[in-house]
């Protein structure tokens, strides 16, 4: 899917999933809860990801960490499990959450009911084959501005 947003120096600014991410919604309990920019980043971004995202893949591989030759491999596998995960769960059915699996890291972004939530979810993630880090980047009071990037739509 595809997003641009007000022109910006004369020309659209075009916010993609340019390396197809997994990204994905797992609870929606708050429709209130902002919808976080996930993977999706502009051209400007996606250059400056491009060669980190290369050497890790690569470098995963060559130090042995990894049975695939690119760390990003994973990713699609990781996606799967975190489904499952929350389907057997309804720990966080109070929630609105989204996740990102960007080289064997999740990112997990939305709106909690409880401050320990955010820990809850980290150690949730980490438990699954293939995951390397799992960072829980949550909001529990919806009166402030949300800790993450803001999904821009048409």
């Amino acid at each position: 899917m595809t997003t641009v947003l007000a022109p910006s120096a004369g020309r659209a600014q075009e916010f993609q999933n340019w390396f197809n991410d997994p990204f994905f919604q797992v609870t929606n309990a708050d429709p209130a809860c902002p919808e976080p920019a996930g993977p999706f980043v502009d051209e400007r971004s996606r250059l400056e990801q491009a060669h980190h995202r290369a050497e890790k893949g690569a470098s995963c591989w060559l130090a042995r960490e990894c049975d695939r030759p690119k760390a990003y491999l994973y990713d699609p596998d990781i996606a799967v499990g975190i489904r499952q995960a929350f389907e057997r769960t309804d720990a966080f059915a109070a929630s609105t959450l989204w996740v990102t699996v960007q080289g064997r890291v999740v990112y997990i972004e939305g709106c909690v009911s409880e401050p320990s939530a955010g820990t809850q979810l980290e150690s949730l993630i980490r438990a699954l084959p293939y995951v390397q880090q799992a960072i829980a980047i949550v909001r529990t009071d919806p009166s402030v501005a949300p800790p993450y990037r803001l999904r821009q739509h048409k």
